[in-house]
This record gives structure tokens, C-alpha cells and sequence, in this order.
């Protein structure tokens, strides 16, 4: 017998952090195949304590627990929701395959850029070098986004139907809101609004912000 999944999440962030924590990929993705789940929630000792690094070696959230399974990066249980439930993967393994690539490709292909751009004007926005920098992360995530946007084209989803690549690259996309760079690609813009306008993506989010308290945890 299944039971039901348990994820981790924080229990604070700061507000611009909210939206964005990646327990919200694992939340949507549920969400989308109709899978109830549990949230343990935890604050930033607590992810660097032993026990959580039992399950979470870098001290980080999420990590997914089902059956005697124990995983952590979102990628990978994104993977591992997908091939356990139907409503994430095509049918047929060509186009699962193609799907599964895309995985991979917001992850390694995308991300990077988006995170270097997040860098330079958010954690380390007080640095010296910030300014200098700005331009040539932007440049990078351009380029990524023209060679994304000219293979998604004028479809809907990257892979004629929505799978759980478009479900991550719209997570890793949703990185640059406030940026303008989206915005830039009128497909990529209105490719993120569909995504974001998914029923299970507004039950996911509505869950994710509800569980925030209102005050940072007091320092040890």
C-alpha cells in the first residue's frame, strides 16, 4: 500500500524569497497528478542539524519521503513523481524520453544563468563588483532564453502537451520575475503565464505561502 509522500519546506523565508522556494516544485507536481502529501516544515537550524543532513546532505530543502524512500534535489523527485503517477510523462517512451530531456535542460541549461543573474542583484547585490557584473549575466540568460524560445516556437508547451519539463522550466523561469528579461520573449512571457495559470499550480502556491509564519525564527 502507498503512502502518502512527505516533503520538507521552510517555515520563514524572507517575502522575496516567498514564490520561490523549490518545496513548490515538488507541491505543483503533486498537485498535478492528484497526490495527496505532508509537509514536515523547518526552520534553518534545523535543515543543518544531523538528522536533516541524514536526508539532505547540503543542509538544504526539499527532500521527499514515500515508502522507504528517502531523496533529495528537485529534480530528481520531480523524475520520481512523474514516472510513479500518470499525468506528468506521455504514454509512449519516445515521448517520455523528450520530456525527461527537459528535466535536465531547466536544470543545466537554465538554471545556472538564472541563479548567477539572482546573485548579482539579490545576495550579493552590496558587493563592489555587482555593477560590472550585471550586464554580462544578463547577456547569458538572454541567450538561453532566445535559444529556449526559438525551439518552443509558437506551441504551448515545449513538447506538444504539458509534461514535467515544462512544470520545471516554468519553476526556473519564474526565477527571473522582476527582471523584465522574460518579457523579452513574448512566447516564453505568455509560455510562464499558461503554466502559472494551471489550477494545480494555484492550489501548489496558495499551500506553499499558507505555511509561512509571520516572524523570522530567533537566533540561536
Amino acid at each position: 500500500m502507498n503512502e502518502r509522500p512527505t516533503i520538507t519546506a521552510f517555515r520563514w523565508v524572507p517575502e522575496f524569497a516567498r514564490g520561490h522556494v523549490r518545496d513548490l516544485r515538488l507541491r505543483w507536481a503533486l498537485e498535478e497528478v492528484g497526490q495527496p502529501y505532508d509537509v514536515r516544515l523547518l526552520d534553518h537550524q534545523a535543515v543543518k542539524a544531523a538528522k536533516h543532513r541524514s536526508l539532505q546532505p547540503f543542509g538544504q530543502v526539499p527532500t521527499y519521503e514515500q515508502n522507504g524512500i528517502a531523496m533529495f534535489e528537485s529534480g530528481a523527485i520531480l523524475l520520481r513523481i512523474a514516472r510513479t503517477y500518470p499525468g506528468l510523462l506521455p504514454a509512449d517512451p519516445v515521448g517520455a524520453a523528450h520530456a525527461e530531456q527537459w528535466v535536465f535542460a531547466a536544470i543545466n541549461s537554465i538554471e545556472p544563468a538564472v541563479s548567477d543573474l539572482a546573485l548579482v542583484n539579490v545576495f550579493e547585490a552590496d558587493q563592489p563588483w555587482a555593477e560590472q557584473r550585471r550586464p554580462v549575466s544578463e547577456k547569458r540568460v538572454r541567450g538561453r532564453l532566445q535559444d529556449l524560445s526559438d525551439r518552443l516556437g509558437d506551441k504551448d508547451w515545449l513538447e506538444g502537451e504539458f509534461t514535467v519539463g515544462d512544470l520545471l522550466m516554468a519553476c526556473v523561469l519564474h526565477g527571473l520575475d522582476g527582471t523584465g528579461l522574460v518579457d523579452e520573449f513574448p512566447n516564453l512571457a505568455a509560455y510562464v503565464a499558461r503554466a502559472r495559470s494551471r489550477p494545480a499550480f494555484q492550489r501548489a502556491l496558495a499551500a506553499h505561502m499558507a505555511d509561512f509564519t509571520d516572524q523570522p525564527p530567533l537566533a540561536a
